[in-house]
């Protein structure tokens, strides 16, 4: 198991931490004739702090220098070599810099209170464990990528920061911290530190060592991995216009695990997960991930197949889909509906009474008191029925019998697990209702009536 090791705990170690690291070399001195040019030349830009190491000289990063020149066509910085790092008087005492690895500040006491201000992270870097490791815009897991990091490709570390708590796949807080980075080639952001191994660059070449990754870029993978994919089920809810929203405060999710290399299935009867080492591209909008048995294929623009093999050697298949609508504010837009459809049942009593069924008061808070309705137990009330309840319009009715009646309502009696579905229909008298057996529901539509429909009808009561 690879050990994850802060900063801090880092510097702990002292000066003797192993140097194993080198960088490639940076642009070249400058020509004979520029240098001959720049020595006749005292004047500087000012001061700045060097946020990359350079090689050739070796400077660290931290270190305070002057400036001579930028270059916004060669896209370099000229600085000052101090003596210390010349290695002799007849060496050049000018070299250049990518602009992105260099931080023109000012005076060199501005500079070096720059160069204070890195603290502790003056000389920290990082290696990635993770092929397609994301680099973010904000320290927040759905912040948009800037940059998706290759294995063992190696980041400055520019320092800690505050940002949104970090979750695995469990839903459980992940060990580590969110950092503002940068890359070799001058991006920067945030990346979250799970998936990264800190080390201090004190002395030697600092090695980029990337291997024969593949370094091409994946649009159809950035895409994939920056949509919110969901159950197949939520799917058919956003189609039919019906919605569950019990089924869907579950977040059932497929999570392809960017930010911790750890994808993870999470649907109904089955929370998997699966550690990878990288995600590489089959073709045909295929993807594996490397270490494991667990494949995606984009099957549409926002239909997502997901294919493993189970512990008992069988071929699974799952469909994912990525919503126009978040979940959570599908939850709000039914939790409208049904509240809009109660109050106008509530406004129409709240109080109504039958000859022969009792009296059904209802709350303002969706709670009931059925009294009176033995001669509905047990065909249509549960014997362990108690009186109180609360009543949900959680149901939807199918187009014939939108003809026949306004709605549906499902009634949850204290005492009892299994719901009385009922229809109704306002008149001006009063409210009809007709029961709803099991027979008659396909989810939770009312699709047909029952064979021998048991009906019910309430007067308004007078207050």
């Amino acid at each position: 198991m690879v050990s994850r090791l802060s900063p801090a705990a880092l510097r702990g170690a002292g000066k003797d931490f192993p140097p194993r690291w080198s960088i490639r070399v940076l642009p070249g001195l400058l020509s004979a004739g520029l240098l001959i040019f720049l020595g006749a030349c005292s004047g500087r830009l000012g001061w700045g702090v060097l946020l990359w190491s350079s090689e050739e000289p070796a400077i660290f990063s931290g270190t305070v220098l002057p400036v001579y020149i930028r270059s916004n066509i060669n896209k370099v910085w000229v600085l000052g070599i101090p003596d210390e790092y010349r290695g002799g008087k007849d060496r050049p005492d000018k070299f250049e810099v990518p602009l992105s690895h260099f931080e023109l500040v000012g005076s060199k006491k501005k500079a070096e209170a720059r160069a204070q201000a890195l603290g502790d992270y003056r000389r920290t870097y990082a290696e990635n464990l993770q092929d397609g490791l994301p680099i973010r815009s904000s320290p927040d897991n759905s912040a948009q990528r800037v940059y998706r990091l290759k294995s063992a490709e190696i980041i400055k570390v520019l320092s800690q920061v505050d940002g949104s708590p970090a979750v695995g796949t469990s839903g459980d807080p992940l060990p580590g911290d969110w950092y503002h980075v940068m890359t070799d080639d001058g991006t920067t952001g945030y990346c979250f530190s799970y998936r990264l191994r800190f080390f201090e660059h004190n002395a030697g070449p600092l090695v980029v060592e990337t291997g024969d990754q593949e370094t091409d870029a994946d649009p159809e993978l950035d895409r994939v991995l920056a949509l919110t994919w969901s159950a197949e089920s939520y799917g058919v809810m956003v189609n039919s216009g019906r919605f569950d929203i019990e089924e869907l405060s579950q977040r059932w999710r497929f999570f392809p695990g960017q930010d911790t290399g750890i994808a993870r299935i999470y649907v109904s009867g089955l929370d998997q997960t699966f550690a990878y080492t990288g995600i590489k591209a089959l073709g045909n909008r295929t993807w594996r991930f490397e270490g494991t048995n667990l494949q995606m294929s984009l099957r549409s623009d926002t239909t997502l197949v997901v294919q493993f093999t189970d512990g008992g050697g069988a071929l699974r298949t799952l469909v994912f889909v990525a919503l126009a609508t978040e979940p959570d504010d599908l939850i709000a837009q039914e939790s409208t509906r049904r509240e809009e459809l109660f109050k106008n049942l509530y406004e129409q009593g709240p109080v109504f009474t039958s000859n022969n069924y009792g009296s059904l008061a209802l709350s303002p808070d969706g709670s009931f008191s059925w009294t009176g309705n033995r001669l509905l137990i047990p065909q249509v009330i549960p014997a362990s029925a108690r009186q109180g309840g609360t009543l949900t319009m959680d149901l939807y009715l199918a187009a014939t019998l939108r003809q026949r009646y306004e709605g549906a309502f499902s009634m949850r009696f204290d005492g009892t697990t299994v719901p009385v579905r009922f229809m109704y229909l306002f008149d001006t008298q009063g409210l009809r209702v007709e029961y709803a057996p099991e027979t008659s529901m396909d989810g939770n539509l009312v699709a047909r009536r029952a064979s021998s429909p048991v009906v019910i009808y309430f007067y308004r009561a007078t207050l």
